[in-house]
């Protein structure tokens, strides 16, 4: 017997809902009570996450298909947060690479620059036109540790989330006048499709180490870690005390010492097919 569907608690639109954080960023809001439009380019896996959540928690739950690599993908959400019920955006997709720039395919490279920059630019500023008239809503952007410095051999992603972090921390700021929240999510490495994707060989030396690392991340914690930040009004979340005595370490060392430090954590994927 499907269960008595509660009072919205609003609803929260989430790009790259389709598996790792976004999904879980879903899973988690769904909990809460708020309807969620979930965003990615893969319909079938959204419309199994969408049948899932509105089965289990009697919530209203949309897929709009969408490749935020494009101009159009990122119309067709924009379009669809300005309809004005969102009140909670998520900017969770993302894309990385592993190796020498100079070797990578300058495409690819361009593309993680579109969808990890310009998407999330442009769907941020949809938001805002739309939340400041009701004087209310929340962000957040989804960025990493690797913002807080130069990261060789994974040069472009880190450059990206450097600009999704300053971005978002100045918005932070900008927002509160209009009772808006705006928090970045800064997490570790997190084992997800991600690391799949970006070309992360966990048969290298590197790649064995930084997998080893990564388990020690549960994206459960890392998505709850973000919600409870924008919660209390806080602009940036990095989720576990390990990973944020590494950033304050990060930001007093010498920059020749935190680049050399983050390169080798990559430099043995270098040779990798990404």
């Amino acid at each position: 017997m499907r269960a008595k569907r509660p009072r919205s608690s609003g609803t929260a639109l989430v790009t790259g809902a389709s598996s790792g954080i976004g999904e879980e960023f879903a899973r988690q809001l769904a909990v809460r009570g708020h309807d969620v439009v979930l965003v990615a380019r893969r319909k079938e896996r959204l419309n199994s996450l969408a049948g899932t959540l509105s089965t289990l928690h009697a919530v209203m739950v949309e897929v709009v298909p969408a490749d935020l690599t494009t101009q159009r993908g990122v119309a067709i959400v924009e379009k669809r947060i300005g309809a004005g019920d969102v009140d909670l955006l998520v900017n969770n997709a993302g894309v990385g690479s592993v190796g020498e720039f100079a070797q990578l395919p300058l495409e690819r490279e361009v593309e993680q620059v579109d969808l990890n920059v310009r998407a999330l630019l442009e769907l941020t500023h949809a938001a805002l036109r739309s939340m400041i008239p009701h004087r209310r809503g929340t962000i957040i952007n989804v960025a990493s540790m690797a913002g807080f410095q130069p990261v060789p051999y994974n040069t472009t992603y880190a450059a990206t989330k450097a600009f999704v972090l300053h971005f978002s921390e100045a918005l932070h700021e900008e927002a509160k006048a209009h009772h808006i929240t705006v928090t970045c999510l800064c997490p570790g490495p997190v084992r997800t499709e991600f690391q799949q994707v970006a070309g992360i060989d966990s048969n290298r030396m590197g790649g064995r180490a930084l997998l080893h690392y990564m388990a020690r991340e549960n994206v459960h914690d890392v998505v709850k870690a973000a919600l409870e930040a924008a919660e209390a009004g806080r602009a940036i979340a990095i989720p576990g005390r390990v990973n944020a005595a590494i950033v304050e370490t990060a930001q007093v060392v010498p920059r020749r010492v935190v680049r050399k430090l983050a390169g080798a954590s990559f430099r043995g994927q270098a040779g990798s097919d990404a």
